[in-house]
Order: C-alpha cells, then sequence, then structure tokens
C-alpha cells in the first residue's frame, strides 16, 4: 500500500499563482517517482519561514489535526529544513507515527531507488551523511547522555559526538573510493582525447528526454522512464557525424532541478566529470513543459557552480511530437535568439539537422 502524504510549502506573497502551483506540481512528481499518493497540499505565503517549525506553530497544529485524521504517513516540507526545524516538526509528528521529511530527503530516497552502480550508490550515501551531518549536532537533549569511557566512547564522549566522527570517518572512506573511480575515469579520458574524440554532455532538467535522445543518436541500450531522476551514472556513446566522416562521443548524466543544494553536486562530482571535461553542451529542453524558462534558468545556474556556464551550448528542443504547429511556431518565436534545433528524440525528428550542428560546433 502506497504511503498517504501531505505535500507543504512556504513561499514569500509576492510570488505568482502560476510559480506557487508550479512549485508544488514538482514536488508532487517527485512523490510519485518514488512511490505515494498526495491527500493534502498546503501553501503558506510569508516573508519569512517560521525559525522554529519553518512553517509556524499555527500552522502545525492545523497540518497535525488533519493528518490524524486523514491518517498520514508522511509530511514533507518543499524546501531544505535546517536541523532545528526539523527536530521540532519531528518532536511534534513522529509520536503520532508520521514521518518529516525536507525535499532532500525525499530526492534522496528517488536516488537511491534508481542507483544500480557502486559509484551512484557511494555518491548517495556520501550525499546522505553530508545532509544528515549538521543535523546531529541538533539533536539536542534526546541524545546527549554522558558514555563515560563505554564501548568506542572516550571519557565524558556524548552519542552525538560519536555519532559526528563515526560520519566523518565514513564520508572520507567513500570520497577516498570516488576518487579512485575518478582517477580511473579520468585516465580513460585521457586516452579518448588522446585518439582525437571529441566530446558532447548532454545536459537539462529532469525528464527532459536526454536518456531518449542518447539511445535516438548512439543506439545505446539505456533505460528510459518517463520519471524524475531515472539516470544517475554517466553513459557515453558514440555518434557518427557525416559532414566530419568521424564520430564524436556524447555522454548523458544525472538531470538537475530546482534548488539543488550544493552537497548534492559535489557528492556527484565524479559523474558530473564528462560534463565538466565535454568540448560541448548539448542542452536538452522539454519544448513540451509549461515552465520552460525557468527550468532553462535552473540548468545554466547549475552549469555555472560547475563552471561550465562559457562552454559552446546548442539548445535542443525536445518532444515536438507532443506540440501543435501553432504552439511550436510561439515557441520557436520566443526562443529564436538562442538558435535552437527542435527535435523529437522518440520520433527520431530533425536528428540529422542536429548531428550538423553539432559537427558545426565541434
Amino acid at each position: 500500500m502506497l504511503p498517504k502524504v501531505i505535500l507543504v510549502d512556504i513561499i514569500p506573497p509576492q510570488t505568482s499563482g502560476e510559480e506557487s502551483l508550479a512549485r508544488l506540481n514538482e514536488l508532487e512528481r517527485l512523490l510519485s517517482t518514488y512511490g505515494g499518493f498526495v491527500i493534502i497540499r498546503k501553501i503558506q505565503r510569508r516573508q519569512m519561514p517560521d525559525y522554529k517549525t519553518y512553517i509556524g506553530r499555527g500552522k502545525v497544529d492545523e497540518i497535525l489535526d488533519e493528518a490524524l485524521k486523514s491518517k498520514a504517513d508522511y509530511l514533507i516540507i518543499n524546501n531544505l529544513l535546517k536541523p532545528e526545524q526539523l527536530y521540532n516538526l519531528e518532536a511534534l509528528f513522529e509520536k503520532h507515527g508520521i514521518k518529516v521529511w525536507d525535499k532532500i530527503d525525499l530526492i534522496l530516497e528517488i536516488f537511491a531507488k534508481h542507483a544500480t552502480t557502486k559509484e551512484a550508490k557511494l555518491q548517495i550515501e556520501l550525499a546522505r551523511l553530508r545532509h544528515l551531518g549538521p543535523r546531529i549536532a541538533k539533536m539536542g537533549t534526546e541524545l546527549m547522555r554522558q558514555g563515560g569511557g563505554i564501548g568506542t566512547r572516550g571519557k565524558g564522549e556524548t552519542n552525538i559526538e560519536v555519532m559526528k566522527r563515526h560520519i566523518r570517518r565514513r564520508e572520507q572512506t567513500i570520497k577516498d573510493h570516488l576518487k579512485k573511480i575518478d582517477k580511473n575515469q579520468a585516465g580513460q579520458r585521457r586516452k579518448r582525447q588522446n585518439t582525437g574524440f571529441k566530446t558532447v554532455a548532454i545536459v537539462g532538467y529532469t525528464n527532459a528526454g536526454k536518456s531518449q535522445l542518447l539511445h535516438s543518436l548512439t543506439n545505446k541500450n539505456v533505460k528510459i522512464r518517463n520519471e524524475l531522476f531515472a539516470t544517475l551514472d554517466s553513459r557515453i556513446g558514440k555518434v557518427f557525424l557525416p559532414e566530419r566522416n568521424e564520430c564524436v562521443l556524447v555522454s548523458d548524466t544525472i538531470g538537475f532541478i530546482r534548488d539543488l543544494p550544493p552537497e548534492l553536486i559535489d557528492a556527484f562530482h565524479s559523474t558530473l566529470a564528462e560534463t565538466i571535461h565535454a568540448d560541448l553542451i548539448l542542452h536538452v529542453v522539454d519544448a513540451d513543459d509549461l515552465d520552460i524558462d525557468w527550468k532553462m534558468d535552473v540548468v545554466k545556474k547549475v552549469l555555472k557552480k560547475l563552471d561550465c556556464e562559457a562552454k559552446k551550448t546548442i539548445y535542443a528542443f525536445n518532444k515536438t511530437d507532443l506540440l501543435e504547429p501553432d504552439q511550436l511556431k510561439l515557441i520557436e518565436n520566443k526562443h529564436q535568439t538562442l538558435s535552437p534545433v527542435f527535435i523529437s528524440a522518440l520520433e527520431k525528428k530533425n536528428l540529422r539537422q542536429l548531428k550538423a550542428r553539432i559537427a558545426r560546433a565541434v
């Protein structure tokens, strides 16, 4: 039986109705990808989140009352909670059997669900530890019992200090493993460069159709699912460019999403290395998405964090098979300054034109 979930978002009063709806719809799609169904959606407009509970005590009481009546299993907040805010909410909800997550908790659960390789699993564990670490210090009175030298504890050492030390050790172990993987991948990249291969990195907002495009361009056997974060690992395939009479290497990796915190980007550094070292960026956009503008902006911001914003970029507006001719014309006119290529990766429409643009760009 799927868990019953209450979704809550706090937005500034000046936020438009369209944006507030888009934010909560995206959270609901994340939940659907994880596995669960929404029973209550709450949007609260306030200039600043409540310092202690994020959503304010009055709203907390209201949500708790509704959660008990509807027998909810989870409360998920559409933002990154501070440790004290999470701790205070857990103290109120978890005694009734209701778990409290923030948006990053949900994303990490989806990552764990989709991870298949050792590298992806290590990256997810590292992200979990970095997300958990700051919370340990706020666990407060419940764990502040003195250990008195029992077991692995030193004299006067608290449970919190033991947990923090364990997290630091495990984090370092994972980073050492990932460094070895990164070193091996760097060696593979050098070999490709020595053989003269140019590289193209497919990037885009999650579920824009990147994996489908990689498959259509390269015939590489990849999993294609209509859900968020279906891809966590880098996949690389060859594409023959008739105009150059040679092949380029095309890589696909994890999709981006709004408010992706730095610790998640850092944890997936080795996976994103193919993007960082690529000769060309291929930014895939879901042309059938009503939120094209801010999703493109999110991708640009993540690329900036990766120091890739200056790389040569081709925009591929995907899923044009879902658009009516007049819709397509409007999008073409609006984004003509980007000189995008309008494609359908699923129907392999205009891929020859896209390959020609790639050939000229590299």
